[in-house]
């Protein structure tokens, strides 16, 4: 099957390694990710100014583009996801922002929100199958790995409706599915201060220490996040004290594809 897929900046720059292994897993189980055409930069953060318009639009061109081309739109950056999915939610129900984005688009027929906004990882949960998954591995884990979550996939909870946001569990279930054990600890949807690394870079130092402190403490080997700002932020201030990784490392790892 085909889905279509926003990329985003982080992913075509910086987390390269995270959209080439993720293509690779989605092919080993018949899934293309196709590009939706011409996207633009999503703004990476969500504007909360109740009448900005503007630093939406190029959320709302991906999500028309996605809903005539299969009604779905497949993320992989938490960034990209967060705002994908709440502008998503404007669209639904925000009148204001519905006539004025699809006047400034000239979209007819309008676009109100009908596409689907699915992270990677649904994807994994919802369409593909953990026991699926767990059928496929030709190399368990066996090891502890810390899940860690982050802000972006889980807030706001009653938009995001990602997990359950004081406890999530996807990450626990796919490390499970891989042949690995999850590590209980208490940080795991902690912020780990990357909005705040440029402004106040001890205080992100702070953050994430206490995140991969916590995790080890419970004895974690590894810690895996699917946020290419909490990967960068943990591995520049804890990447000595914990080995950090990324999810699809993992999934490559455990269903031996080749990097």
């Amino acid at each position: 099957m085909q889905i279509c897929y926003y990329p985003g900046c982080t992913l075509k720059s910086k987390a390269v390694d995270l959209d080439i292994q993720a293509r690779k897993i989605a092919e080993k189980f018949g899934i293309e990710m196709v590009d939706i055409d011409k996207w633009q930069c999503c703004g990476a953060e969500y504007p909360t100014a109740p009448n900005e318009t503007a630093t939406k639009l190029s959320a709302v061109r991906a999500l028309n583009y996605a809903k005539s081309h299969g009604g779905k739109l497949l993320t992989l950056c938490s960034a990209c996801h967060n705002v994908l999915k709440r502008v998503n939610e404007d669209m639904r129900t925000n009148e204001k922002t519905i006539m004025k984005a699809n006047i400034y688009l000239e979209l007819n027929p309008e676009y109100r929100g009908e596409t689907e906004v699915i992270h990677y990882l649904e994807m994994l949960k919802n369409i593909v199958g953990f026991d699926k998954i767990k059928s496929m591995v030709v190399k368990p884990l066996n090891r502890k790995v810390a899940a860690y979550y982050g802000c972006l996939l889980l807030r706001p909870s009653n938009v995001m409706k990602f997990d359950n946001p004081e406890n999530p569990t996807i990450l626990e279930d796919l490390i499970v599915a891989l042949g690995g054990t999850p590590v209980k600890y208490s940080h795991k949807n902690e912020c780990c201060g990357a909005y705040v690394s440029i402004k106040s870079p001890d205080l992100a130092k702070k953050k994430s220490q206490s995140i991969t402190d916590d995790a080890k403490a419970f004895g974690a080997d590894e810690l895996i996040t699917a946020c290419p700002l909490c990967y960068y932020n943990l591995k520049k201030n804890c990447g000595e004290n914990l080995k950090i990784s990324y999810f699809t490392a993992l999934m490559m790892e455990a269903l031996g594809i080749d990097g």
